[in-house]
This record gives C-alpha cells, structure tokens and sequence, in this order.
C-alpha cells in the first residue's frame, strides 16, 4: 500500500517525463520510440490508455503531412511483394515509407503483414521503412481506430509516406478507403481473379487498378484483364471531375511497372492539392471518423449496461411471439 505521506503528483510526474523521452525519441525517428508509442495505443489496459492519449495529443499537431496510400487485394495476389518494390522505389526517390496492415479476421496471426514482413526482406533492412502488422481484434471499427492512430504517430515520427494494406475480404477495404488519400486495388489475371468476381463497390472506390503478376506467361492475360477492368471503368460513372480511374499492369516481382504507379502517384497529388481535393478529401474523414466514433461509443456503452443481455433475450421473444413489434423493442430498450 502506498504511504499516505508520499507526494500524491509524484506518480503523475513520473508519467509526464515518461510520455516526455518516449515522445521525443519518436520525434527524433527513433524506431523503438516508434514502436513503443504504437504498442501503447494498440494495448486495451487500463494504464496504458493515459500513456496513450500522452503521445497522441503530442503528435497530432505534427501529424497530416504525409500522402497515405490503401492497398488492397486477395490473398496470392502478391501484395507483400509489390509492396516492396513499390517501397524501395519511393525510398529512392526520398521518402521515408511506412507499411501497416488492417486485418480484423484473425486473432491468432494477427494480420497477413506478419507473414509478409519475412517476405519484405529489403524493405524492412532500410532504416527509411517501418513495417508494423494491425493489432489483433475482434472488430474491425477497434482495428480501424487503432491503425488511424498509429498513421499519427507515423507522420509525427517523419514518415512521409504510409502505405495501409487490407487483406482483401469483407469490409475492410472500406475502413481502408476512408483513412486513406488514395485507394489502390491490386488484381491477378488468370487466375479467376478476374472482372466476374470483383465487387462493384471496390471498383467505385478505386483510384488506380493495378493487374499485377504481369509477367512470364501470364503477360498476355494481364493486358487482355486490363482491357477488360478499362471498359468496365468506362460504363461506370466517373467518381469526380479531377481524376478518372486508370488500369495498368505490373510486375512487382521483376519491379516492372512500378515507376509508372510511382508517377500515377504524383500525377494524383499534384492534382488534388492544385484544386483543393486533398484537403477536402482529408476533411470528410476526419468528420466521419468522428461520427464513427461517437457511433461506437454509444453502441458499446449501450451493450455494457446491466442485465442488457437478458432484456435483450425478453424483447426478442416478445417479438417472435409477435406480442409487440420490433420497434416497440427497440424503444423500450432505449428508454423512449
């Protein structure tokens, strides 16, 4: 127990100059600081919550600097690969590149990043890369939370340039797309991962379709499913008046093409920041994100209350007993 005499600030003291170094360290690039900062984010106890919102409120300031890149597409369709010679590209031309992934589905290998940190061999040597998989989690909104924080503390450490990758199934290429400045679909030719399998809703929320794999035998297929994904694009409307999707094919394997979606890139910026659609982009989410959370907040406080479950279990026999309608239910749980 501690004694009543001992300064009552003095714990507090203690946890400012921690926040203090850690931050510092980060600021300074410091990978460690880095990964610790993100480490304390992602932990769901109690102590590291205060440490958490520390560094977070000290990096906010220096954060939105950076362009940040989703990444999307199946598994196999060689995500891992493209994405480090896309790396080194980008670290070549200067910038410093960091890589997170948002997984929600697994919660034993916690995301396919960790697989592929074995196969980024290059990238993940340069002291100009970081590579960091998403927190395991059973939903994808806490996945998404946390990822959205750890590209703050990113930016604030001097990361210029974030690449988020999703593995490409459910719905996590939407929480992808609203954290992200640019949304980049990865797609395999040849392999029934073709136009008949794809989901609309991917398409319309893609910036650049990207066949990769396009190599060897495969050549031939990958430009006959760029034509394809090309005309497809044709009969849909266009997302905005400043940039049209485009297709190209690539190779990230033989690092073939990848200039090109390099350049595609910097066409994307110089565009949007000329007319004013990269603020605004960046605007409408940090809103959604606030809305979002408020959402989960009230989801979550409202499923915690006391004996809910049993209510819950009532109100829904009631219902299929047809003794009252589901609205009825639903106001009588939510106290109207």
């Amino acid at each position: 127990m501690d004694s009543p005499h001992i300064n009552p600030f003095l714990k507090r003291t203690k946890s400012t100059v921690h926040i203090s170094a850690l931050y510092s360290d980060l600021k300074d690039g410091k990978i460690s600081a880095l990964s610790k900062a993100i480490t304390l984010v992602e932990s769901t106890a109690v102590n590291d919550s205060a440490f958490a919102k520390g560094i977070l409120s000290k990096a906010l300031p220096h954060s939105g600097k950076s362009f940040r890149l989703g990444i999307t597409g199946v598994p196999g369709v060689g995500k891992s690969t493209f994405i480090e010679s896309l790396g080194k590209q980008l670290i070549a031309s200067g910038k410093k590149v960091a890589v997170l992934a948002i997984d929600p589905s697994s919660s034993i290998t916690r995301g396919s990043i960790l697989g592929d940190k074995t196969r980024m061999e290059e990238l993940v040597k340069s002291d100009q890369a970081f590579i960091r998989p998403s927190p395991a989690g059973t939903t994808l909104g806490g996945v998404a939370r946390k990822t959205r924080e750890a590209i703050i503390l990113c930016e604030a450490a001097g990361f210029d340039f974030i690449i988020i990758e999703t593995v490409g199934v459910g719905q996590s290429e939407t929480a992808v797309h609203s954290m992200t400045d640019f949304f980049l679909l990865l797609k395999l030719a040849g392999a029934g991962d073709d136009l008949q399998g794809i989901k609309r809703g991917i398409m319309e929320m893609a910036d650049l379709i990207v066949i990769n794999k396009a190599d060897g035998e495969n050549r031939t297929a990958a430009k006959h499913a760029k034509r394809e994904f090309q005309n497809a694009l044709h009969l849909m409307p266009q997302k905005n008046q400043y940039w049209s999707t485009k297709v190209l094919t690539a190779s990230g394997l033989n690092n073939e093409g990848i200039e090109e979606v390099s350049e595609k890139l910097k066409e994307f910026i110089a565009i949007t920041i000329e007319n004013g659609n990269f603020k605004k982009r960046r605007d409408k989410q940090e809103l959604f994100w606030l809305h979002q959370t408020i959402e989960d907040r009230l989801k979550s406080e409202f499923y915690n209350q006391t004996n809910i479950e049993e209510r819950i279990k009532d109100l829904e026999s009631q219902v299929l007993q047809k003794r009252i309608t589901a609205f009825e239910a639903a106001e009588l749980l939510l106290g109207h």
